[in-house]
């Protein structure tokens, strides 16, 4: 049977225990078939933009590393914090934007094509009257498999409804790019993000620099220490380039939704070249310490934030348009609920680096190397999550329901084998390479009592991350906000018992934790064929 035959396939069967999906087609997780390189196509370019920033940071750690503890522990601080400021207002718009944009792109050359097939059916119906186009059996859009799809179209309202207002039609993707490419794009939502990018990044600058002293004080750090003044400087420095970093973001965001990942990579990899090249010359050559680390961020990033506006020009109309366009209210709501979801993911995250902060500037310093290591290795498995959002998000469009599933388990399957290579990959290489990061002896030891438990949770995050970018794929954002409320308060409450109890290693085990328990999370919602995966239930069409 051949892949089409195989995604039609699996829309037709009923599922009496929606979890046994999850272990379905896994042997073909190393087949290279057009799924594989349509995932991979998004994910790969994906996996390197979003982990250049870690890797950067790493980069930044050694850096500042050879100026001493107390500077290695002040960046610390402040990266968490701006860290956490940047995803609190960003991660929710991008992650809209990219469904948005992609639901908004297919609808157009789902018309586009209609419109095509449309002139192209009236010249042609009596030559080819009774006989399969082959452009068509190419696509194994036979009638029967048409009047399949349009059965679960009609029966899918009541399972999707955010996604009824779409029309039902078979993938054709392909076709439509032709059409499409042809002119540039407009749509609202893309508009949208530009806006509440700039907004926000201008709000997180203020907020950064006007709040430095008493945002560094809940994260743990004493009033008037060295560690803190020099953290306060760092920062106020680092909120300087916020603005460019959200609208690059956003940017990001338009561009996933389009299924192009190579043009903000190409421009990611260049600024972070610029960076690296800038970052020893401000910090040792001209003496600025700290301050030319933060320094070579702002530029480049502002560097970049340029560069991708003027590719994103050439692509899309990027006139204001009307109010009623912009879709404001509809970016609040699900914006609203995915504020939610970051502001308790990211809580828990930085909670760890304040509790880390408490054990002195000697831990600290060494929980901040392995969590630079821990967020840059697992951010790997978000481009095949970037890359399963905007799949599904095409497919629910296109309510091509054997697609979503195979697509979805096809994911979770690569992201769980990228987990397990990633664990052998970072305990070798951080234990034995803890020196990079820092010349202390005490930081190097701590660092290789962290690194068992860096490495074993790598295929964990893996499948958490991608579990995250099915149900965003699903529209599914009420689910992700309630579930990760609900893991963050079970997280908090390990948090402080084990760090009290455990300390430095305590605060490990907490960070394993919560991220098993946001995989169990994310199973739950498909593996009990509810929400948007009632249709797993449903349909019963063999």
């Amino acid at each position: 049977m051949d892949e089409n035959g195989r995604l039609n396939e699996a829309s037709k069967i009923k599922w009496k225990f929606p979890l046994l999906i999850f272990f379905r087609d896994a042997r073909l997780v190393f087949q290279k078939d057009s799924l594989a390189k349509e995932i991979l196509a998004i994910a790969v370019p994906t996996a390197l933009a979003i982990a250049a920033d870690p890797i950067a940071s790493l980069i930044d750690t050694a850096f500042i590393g050879r100026l001493g503890p107390v500077e290695l522990a002040a960046a610390g601080v402040s990266i968490a914090l701006f860290n956490q400021a940047s995803k609190i207002t960003i991660l929710p718009l991008v992650s809209i934007t990219t469904s948005f944009v992609a639901e908004q792109d297919t609808v157009e050359k789902i018309r586009n094509t209609t419109v095509e097939n449309h002139c192209t059916e009236n010249n042609t119906v009596k030559s080819n009257e009774g006989v399969p186009l082959e452009e068509d059996i190419e696509n194994g859009a036979t009638k029967e498999y048409a009047d399949t799809n349009e059965h679960m179209a009609r029966q899918s309202e009541h399972v999707n409804p955010s996604m009824s207002k779409f029309p039902s039609f078979a993938s054709n993707s392909e076709k439509s790019v032709s059409i499409i490419g042809r002119k540039k794009r407009n749509i609202a939502s893309a508009s949208t993000a530009l806006l509440f990018g700039t907004m926000l990044g201008l709000i997180q600058t203020a907020t950064l620099t006007f709040a430095a002293k008493p945002l560094l004080s809940l994260m743990g750090q004493k009033h008037d220490t060295p560690t803190q003044i020099l953290a306060v400087k760092y920062l106020r420095l680092r909120a300087l380039g916020a603005p460019a970093v959200l609208l690059f973001l956003a940017m990001q965001g338009i561009f996933r939704g389009f299924k192009d990942t190579k043009s903000p990579l190409y421009v990611i990899v260049l600024g972070f070249i610029l960076n690296v090249a800038l970052e020893p010359i401000l910090i040792f050559h001209c003496k600025l310490g700290l301050n030319g680390a933060a320094i070579s961020h702002v530029f480049s990033q502002y560097m970049m934030a340029f560069s991708l506006l003027l590719i994103l020009m050439t692509k899309m109309v990027l006139q204001p348009p009307s109010i009623k366009d912009l879709q404001i209210f509809r970016f609040l709501k699900n914006g609203g609920m995915l504020f939610v979801k970051v502001v308790a993911l990211t809580f828990c995250v930085t909670l760890a680096s304040a509790l880390a902060a408490r054990l002195g500037p000697i831990q600290m310093a060494a929980f901040q190397t392995c969590l630079q290591v821990w967020l840059a290795t697992s951010l790997l498995s978000d481009g095949l999550a970037v890359s399963v959002q905007a799949i599904l998000a095409c497919s629910f469009t296109e309510k091509h329901y054997g697609k979503v599933t195979a697509a979805a388990t096809r994911t979770l399957h690569m992201a769980f084998v990228l987990g397990l290579g990633l664990s052998i990959f970072v305990e070798i290489g951080l234990y034995f390479g803890a020196g990079i990061f820092s010349n202390n002896v005490q930081v190097i030891h701590i660092i290789r009592i962290g690194t068992p438990f860096v490495a074993a949770t790598q295929p964990i995050n893996s499948l958490a991350f991608v579990l995250d970018g099915v149900n965003y794929g699903a529209s599914d954002f009420a689910f992700s906000a309630f579930s990760m409320v609900m893991v963050s308060l079970a997280t908090t409450a390990s948090l402080f018992a084990l760090y009290n109890s455990n300390g430095f290693i305590g605060i490990w085990i907490a960070l394993s934790i919560y991220m098993s328990l946001r995989i169990f999370a994310g199973i739950l919602r498909m593996g009990t064929g509810t929400g948007p995966w009632r249709f797993l239930r449903c349909y019963s069409l063999s």
